[in-house]
């Protein structure tokens, strides 16, 4: 019987790449997305539309999706968005919120649903960015998001003790968000931005594979941590 892979967000970018690579691997993927690309539609893909941004759907699109199944080798919490690159005065609360449902709260739905259906899961990884811990003006949202995702990872890997837990940045990766910040945002007023756009990166399928090749290696650290592909 083949493995079970859990993903999020796979209509594009990283999560995509993941798919498509752990599907190329025999591996029977079940996802959650807004949508699903063509390419990723074959018999080992099982897929439930669901937006994470309405907090109320998740559970039960998590129901839907994962019903009868015992067991998942490991489960990406990949799904992320990005909210305007702006300085924090002019950064709304429901822009903030907007952002943390997406990037934190629908997690936390996602890790309770895996209690509640009591399916094992040996490996949870949440990608989270080293915006967790940079703060570089006007990444005010996302920053605060990927910063209460990484301490969320470690209080839920103090409960699941059977299930390794890992926050893990994946360096710079050519996403839709990415090249949207390279092409869009101020460099003068973000001073941050200049610095991406002199940064290595890369494409979504060497991301994918270079995480592929990692996540075994998460074992070798504490449950809970925070971990940078690029200090590894």
């Amino acid at each position: 019987m083949g493995k079970n892979v859990f993903i999020t967000g796979i209509g594009s970018g990283l999560g995509k790449a993941l798919a498509k690579l752990y599907l190329d691997k025999g591996y029977t993927v079940y996802a959650l997305s807004r949508h699903l690309p063509e390419e990723l539609k074959t018999k080992n893909m099982k897929f439930k539309k669901c937006d994470l941004s309405v907090l109320e759907n998740v559970k039960c699109c998590v129901r839907e999706l994962l019903n009868g199944v015992k067991e998942i080798e490991i489960a990406i919490l990949n799904a992320g968005i990005l909210g305007d690159i702006k300085d924090m005065y002019e950064t709304s609360l429901k822009e903030l919120e907007e952002v943390m449902d997406v990037n934190v709260w629908a997690n936390k739905l996602i890790l309770d649903s895996f209690i509640d259906l009591k399916i094992n899961v040996k490996q949870i990884v949440a990608i989270s960015s080293g915006a967790a811990v940079n703060c570089n003006r006007g990444w005010s949202g996302y920053s605060i998001s990927k910063a209460a995702l990484n301490c969320l990872i470690k209080l839920y890997s103090r409960e699941m003790e059977k299930t390794h837990l890992t926050a893990l940045a994946p360096g710079l990766v050519l996403t839709p968000m990415l090249l949207y910040i390279l092409e869009n945002v101020d460099e003068n007023k973000f001073p941050s931005v200049k610095r991406l756009k002199a940064s290595p990166k890369r494409t979504p399928e060497e991301a994918a594979k270079l995480l592929y090749e990692t996540f075994p290696k998460l074992f070798e650290y504490e449950s809970g941590s925070f971990l940078d592909v690029r200090k590894m």
